[in-house]
């Protein structure tokens, strides 16, 4: 299936959000989703399914100062 992954054309198997951040090594429970634009939260990403074309930003928090 053709996705786009923060900006990045990629085409993955991917059935839900959840199996797209295991698939793509995203680990932790400070990430932050959102697919076309809208926010998918932690415990909603196993239940969020992917379709074709789908635009997912990926957001993990970054430490410094």
């Amino acid at each position: 299936m053709k996705l786009t992954v923060n900006g990045e054309a990629l085409e993955l198997d991917a059935g839900n959000l959840a199996d797209l951040l295991a698939k793509l090594d995203y680990e932790g429970d400070w990430l932050a989703t959102a697919v076309n634009g809208d926010l998918v939260h932690r415990e909603e990403r196993a239940a969020h399914a992917l379709k074709e074309g789908d635009r997912i930003e990926i957001l993990s928090p970054m430490q410094g100062g």
